[in-house]
């Protein structure tokens, strides 16, 4: 029993570090997978199976590495060298992903809210420097609050996204964009979120170490995340192209089943973004505090401080920019990972300790 909890608590950990500002929001499923029209939901599978697969993967060699972070497992999958100019290049890619989590928090006090774009940001970077005083366990209780409601919540929309005469479009809207951009994108979404979720589940995996729980645990999170990017492309899909128009669709389609629907949703979506910008800050404090041994809560401070002023550039502009290039740029990683057969036939050898 204790070996399902376990399990269980490692796949929302590995759910909530996906679901993110852009995919809470439903910008991110309709980026990648919802302006594909009828191709969506065969993308998405894809998808799901690179989760599943890579997310495992990830997590066991962070236990036979007893990686402290994930510029370990990087030394090992590219070499010493090169191993430590990733890590470099993802740090800055984090914090660009992280600026997109902060903005989408000013977003949703802006557009929701009623507040100010600048009081979303304060307001969000103040309860994670809070929060991050916990460590790890914090990252865990929160996701397991968090991750069951936000799963409840979509649901209840595809629910109410079925009694609609319109929700058959997910099924017969037709793709007019490339084929070659369809098919790529499912290959871009995955490596992204997957490199970048190297931040929490590589201390995760390192900490956990049982390769039963963690094997299970990333087949929940792995299909979890799969039937959330389900569901929010059937909502999407359902009120396209009218819904493209808001900077946090699924807010959008939350205000349409009345005010405490709403409120409940906005709250949901606000967790998610936090819980998403939490995981990856702490990831980012441990790389950080390895090579510079400074205190982690100035580099905490630091980090959130950067990210504060990145997020200046606005939600919208940040993810449909940064997220594409950064797909990009992690397909490398994907692919030597996917190749690692070290898990099935030997024991890696640990890195080198950081000099």
């Amino acid at each position: 029993m204790k070996q399902w909890a376990t399990s269980i608590q490692v796949g929302l950990v590995f759910i909530g570090t996906v679901v993110g500002a852009g995919f809470a929001s439903g910008r991110e499923v309709m980026q990648f997978f919802t302006r594909f029209g009828h191709w969506g939901p065969y993308l998405i599978i894809l998808s799901t199976l690179f989760f599943v697969w890579i997310g495992a993967k990830v997590m066991l060699l962070a236990a036979q590495l007893q990686a402290k972070s994930y510029e370990d497992l990087n030394k090992y999958l590219f070499g010493e060298q090169v191993g430590r100019w990733v890590s470099h290049l993802m740090l800055i890619v984090l914090l660009g992903v992280n600026a997109v989590m902060l903005a989408g928090a000013g977003s949703l006090f802006s557009e929701h809210l009623n507040l100010s774009y600048q009081t979303g940001l304060i307001v969000t970077m103040f309860a994670c420097f809070l929060l991050l005083r916990k460590g790890m366990n914090a990252i865990l209780t929160i996701n397991t609050f968090v991750v069951p409601l936000m799963i409840g919540f979509t649901t209840f929309l595809v629910i109410e996204t079925l009694r609609n005469p319109i929700s058959s479009n997910w099924i017969s809207s037709p793709n007019e964009l490339s084929p070659w951009a369809a098919w790529l994108s499912p290959f871009l979404y995955a490596a992204f979120n997957l490199s970048m979720s190297q931040a929490v589940l590589v201390p995760l995996g390192s900490a956990i170490k049982d390769p039963i729980v963690l094997k299970r645990g990333a087949w929940m999170g792995g299909i979890g995340i799969g039937l959330m990017l389900l569901a929010g492309h059937l909502a999407l899909s359902a009120r396209m192209p009218g819904i493209a128009q808001f900077e946090i669709p699924m807010g959008g389609i939350a205000r349409e089943l009345g005010a405490w629907l709403h409120w409940i949703f906005v709250f949901l979506i606000f967790m998610e973004i936090f819980t998403t910008l939490v995981a990856d800050i702490y990831g980012l404090t441990l790389q950080l505090q390895e090579r510079t041994k400074a205190s982690p809560w100035l580099l905490t401070s630091i980090l959130l401080f950067i990210c504060f002023l990145a997020g200046q550039l606005g939600f919208g502009p940040l993810l449909s920019t940064l997220y594409p290039m950064f797909g990009l740029l992690s397909l490398g990683w994907l692919f030597l990972i996917s190749r690692d057969r070290s898990r099935s036939t030997s024991q890696p050898t640990p890195p080198n300790p950081p000099t």
